[in-house]
């Protein structure tokens, strides 16, 4: 970024945020945080200037993801020190959102999160692919800690403002088939270099939906397709690929093991009971798993959905909300904690903060459409408004336990 400069030590961090909380009446601005990932194809929708999509060199792959109001690193080798991290802008200065929230991180994220995990514990992204990545999963607490990291369930919602073409492949497998043994899945394992090892074979593809999502526990396997996809998960980036060729591109068996204890890296019977098997073979799948908009809100000229809803093996870990505001209109928000905005369409005021949906974003440049939502602004509430001429809409999501009433994922199917 240019013309910045970037503050590191926690006395100089407090000062500015404080000013900045003053500022923005609670709001935070926050600057793109792009992640490239050096085994996938961009999808280019995400609206980086296409000269810039491997900005960080070839050797690191392509940029296909934007990550939002995060705090968790990117698990990336050859990673720069801060890629993951989003910052706050303030003037001339910018400090990390990680250390925000170390300063003051009651006022930021509500004092019920803040005890509990000490840290803000979720992000969302944009992921966004030319065609379809590997058949993965994201390991449970359990096994993740195994590594000394986190588990990660996470979400998808598919934003029409980001998805004008479907790219080469909108389908994602998801799961296995019932019926599918673990002896099945383990000759897949067996055969990782002698070509294609055929795990997709064992799974069912689903037809992508715009403005629909699912909900993925961990140990899931999941081999997601070419829409652009708007991500709250849990604030951690482990995974394990269980698929070895995709679209002719050879993954590595180190991606199986990468977040697995090192003497593992060869027990087959231990990759394959990092799964969750009953919810792989789940005959009841979409049912369990699929998600559509529900209203949360309305009034004159404007609606609040829920777009990610549904408990995690019994948990509420993280959810998102859709707004749209009519243009010429205004509304107040007030939710129960903090959360990650990002403007998908139009443009407005966010509290005192403008909002602008980019065309085209510069590696390195500045946008005005992301803000992080203090716990404090959020319960006193925040004034949004459309001042243009198509509709306003954003996109925020919450981190864990927020609110007392929460949808379950089906929900959907009893509306008329």
């Amino acid at each position: 970024m240019t013309n910045t400069s970037t503050l590191k030590h926690a006395d100089k961090v407090a000062a500015v945020l404080e000013l900045a909380l003053e500022a923005g009446e609670g709001l935070l601005r926050l600057t793109p945080t792009w992640v490239p990932r050096s085994f996938l194809h961009p999808g280019k929708r995400i609206r980086l200037h296409p000269d810039d999509y491997y900005a960080l060199g070839t050797e690191r792959g392509g940029i296909d993801e934007r990550w939002f109001a995060s705090t968790t690193e990117a698990a990336n080798e050859n990673r720069q020190w801060h890629e993951g991290l989003s910052f706050c802008r303030f003037g001339d200065q910018q400090f990390l959102l990680r250390d925000a929230v170390a300063e003051m991180g009651a006022r930021l994220i509500g004092p019920s999160m803040w005890e509990t995990y000490q840290r803000w514990p979720v992000y969302s992204k944009f992921f966004d692919n030319m065609g379809p990545i590997p058949h993965h999963m994201h390991q449970s607490d359990e096994d993740a800690r195994l590594v000394g990291q986190d588990g990660k369930p996470e979400a998808y919602y598919f934003p029409p403002q980001y998805n004008n073409c479907d790219n080469h492949f909108p389908f994602t497998f998801m799961g296995l088939e019932p019926g599918t043994s673990k002896a099945d899945l383990r000759r897949c394992l067996e055969n990782w270099g002698n070509g294609d090892n055929r795990i997709l074979e064992l799974s069912k593809a689903y037809k992508l939906q715009r403005g629909t999502g699912w909900l993925i526990p961990p140990g899931v396997l999941h081999a997601p397709g070419s829409l652009c996809t708007y991500e709250p998960q849990w604030g951690s980036d482990v995974f394990a690929m269980f698929q070895n060729i995709v679209e002719g591109r050879y993954v590595p068996w180190s991606l199986l093991t990468k977040d697995m204890p090192a003497e593992k890296h060869q027990d087959l019977d231990f990759i394959i009971g990092q799964l969750d098997w009953d919810k792989n073979v789940d005959p009841s799948f979409k049912d369990n798993n699929f998600i559509e908009p529900l209203p949360a809100d309305s009034g004159p000229g404007w609606v609040d959905r829920w777009v990610v809803y549904g408990r995690v093996n019994g948990r509420q870990l993280f959810s998102a909300k859709e707004l749209t505001v009519a243009p010429g209109v205004t509304c107040t928000l007030r939710d129960p904690g903090a959360s990650g905005w990002i403007t998908v369409s139009g443009t407005g005021t966010l509290g005192k903060l403008p909002l602008q949906t980019p065309t085209l974003i510069r590696f390195g440049e500045l946008t005005e459409d992301e803000v992080f939502i203090t716990y404090e602004a959020a319960t006193r509430g925040v004034t949004v408004t459309n001042t243009g001429a198509e509709p306003l809409v954003g996109l925020r999501y919450f981190g864990p336990d927020v609110f007392s009433t929460f949808p379950n994922v089906g929900d959907h199917r009893q509306q008329g």
